[in-house]
């Protein structure tokens, strides 16, 4: 047990001076984390370290699929509904289809174990290439559209493994009854999501305690997973559904200190999982490796080669007639959303990168069939898949960047950018203008003396004239912007620095030091956030 808690502690450090590293040189911190684990895991007399599928599929994947469901705009993955579940369903299943077929007449697999490997290595992850395509600023809906189909993909993909996998055990398969099973863990998988949501956040409501809430948040994914997944569907449907209720709903019945602690709390967690979840990928090596000492070097390589090609090129093939035939062949569509250039789908082709969902299902493949025989070509099958994530993430996700500045997108997103951060700033106007009108109607209403509503009114004409500044986009008003938020900084510098004086001499006691800290924190946050916007 201690040797294990002292491989955690390492490997958190590792992670740690990853991401400084990654930082610096400007790369996705994923791909060096899968890097160096395959270094690290191929270093003579290190101790072997390995991922058991159960706690990725379990424990890993729910709060992942979760929190990316929330933060993700209801109203934008409505709006893309079409061209996500084009891609998160329709290109799953010919990913899989045409990766089946290719290692089936290119290597001998059975049609069953070829199944296997197609729904294993079909789904893409999105986590490394959203963060390039955000830090390049590609265009809103390609982002959306990723995004979408990074929380839908792996219920598709996980649905399939489990039929193709059922199918290589038992010996038989039937599509008609396969086709039936798929309908009714997506229309119960989706009933199951709102029920939960819907659910959970009326008893957070009940319980109004932040530290709660945010305990009733953590397990709110697992209730949302675990349930379908135990009845045989893949349980991230279902989480996704949630996470999408509660993104829509949650505004009017989360409270502003959850909300606050909340997105902290997730924030950090998400980080903390899928910087350990890469990093212990990469260290998959060894166990890889030690499971294929049967095959030649130059089999593996030319059959790793096979798959990684087929499974990019069919995403491809996909993509294009995907954008392109409904707006051709249905009228309405075309009025409703043009057609747009042939860069947008090459993106969306090119960023198909295999990440932990599929490597999380190659170990979770039984070691034994229903007959008592092992599971045919199990470590080929673990090896394919471990080959075509390497490939992919590492492969394409350097590219990407090089890859969307030939195309001309980047920055492309820069005046959609512009254009959201003055829709915000015209709705903060609109805000603070309520908020003044209903100061003068309690005014009136309630007989407020002067002396209270006075600075509540240069308050809120103040918050008025500096909206005005940023939204000009005149530069002598943004450098008046930008003046004003360094005096407010320095202001609140000096603030600090009087508190911890006061509180080292021992004239501030620890719990008054910690509210007037906090109330400095939200001043220079709400600072940084308005920055942001711009």
């Amino acid at each position: 047990m201690i040797d294990k808690i002292e491989i955690l502690i390492a490997l958190m450090a590792v992670g740690g001076a990853i991401a400084v590293l990654a930082r610096r040189l400007e790369l996705p911190p994923a791909i060096l984390l899968v890097l160096t684990g395959v270094v690290l895991a191929l270093i003579p007399g290190l101790p072997r370290v390995s991922i058991a599928p159960e706690f990725v599929l379990l424990l890993v994947l729910p709060p992942i699929i979760y929190s990316s469901a929330v933060a993700m705009s209801w109203r934008e993955f409505r709006f893309n509904l079409r061209p996500i579940s084009l891609l998160a369903v329709g290109c799953v299943v010919f990913t899989t289809i045409a990766a089946a077929a290719a290692v089936h007449w290119m290597l001998g697999l059975t049609w069953p174990v070829a199944f296997v490997l197609g729904a294993i290595v079909s789904p893409p992850d999105a986590v490394a290439p959203l963060s390039i395509a955000r830090g390049m600023q590609l265009p809103r809906r390609l982002l959306v559209i990723l995004e979408g189909e990074g929380l839908a993909n792996d219920a598709t993909a996980l649905i399939l493994y489990r039929f193709a996998a059922a199918a290589v055990s038992a010996g038989a398969f039937s599509l008609s009854h396969a086709a039936a099973m798929f309908s009714v863990i997506v229309a119960g998988e989706i009933l199951w999501g709102i029920g939960v949501g819907w659910v959970m956040l009326r008893l957070r409501r009940w319980v109004d305690n932040p530290r709660v809430e945010i305990l009733l948040s953590m397990l709110t994914p697992f209730l949302a997973y675990l349930p379908p997944e135990q009845l045989g569907g893949s349980g991230v449907l279902a989480t996704v559904v949630t996470g999408l209720y509660i993104s829509w709903n949650g505004l009017r019945l989360i409270s502003a200190a959850t909300r606050l602690q909340g997105i902290f709390f997730w924030d950090f967690l998400i980080y903390m999982v899928e910087g350990m979840v890469f990093l212990i990928t990469g260290l998959e090596a060894r166990a890889v490796l030690t499971a294929v000492g049967g095959y030649s070097l130059s089999e593996l390589a030319v059959s790793g080669l096979i798959v990684s090609a087929v499974v990019i090129v069919a995403r491809f093939v996909w993509t294009y007639p995907a954008t392109y035939l409904p707006r051709w062949l249905v009228p309405s569509i075309r009025r409703r959303d043009p057609s747009p250039p042939w860069q947008a789908p090459f993106v969306l082709s090119f960023t198909g990168v295999r990440g932990i969902v599929s490597l999380a299902a190659a170990l979770a493949i039984p070691l034994q069939i229903a007959s008592g025989a092992g599971f045919p070509d199990r470590d080929l099958i673990l090896f394919l898949t471990f080959f075509v994530i390497l490939v992919t993430l590492v492969g394409q996700g350097l590219l990407l960047p090089a890859l969307i500045r030939a195309l001309g997108l980047a920055n492309a997103g820069r005046r959609e950018h512009q254009a959201d951060a003055a829709e915000e700033f015209e709705a903060r106007r609109q805000a603070v203008g309520a908020a003044t009108e209903r100061l003068e109607l309690m005014a009136r209403a309630r007989k407020l003396p002067e002396s209270v509503v006075a600075p509540l009114r240069a308050r809120l004409h103040d918050r008025l004239n500096n909206l005005e500044h940023r939204i000009d986009g005149h530069d002598s008003h943004r450098k008046l912007v930008e003046l004003y938020d360094d005096v407010e900084l320095s202001l609140i510098s000096a603030e600090r620095q009087v508190v911890n004086d006061l509180y080292r001499d021992g004239k501030l006691k620890d719990e008054a030091r910690r509210r007037v800290e906090r109330e400095l924190d939200l001043r220079e946050a709400g600072i940084e956030n308005l920055r942001a916007a711009q």
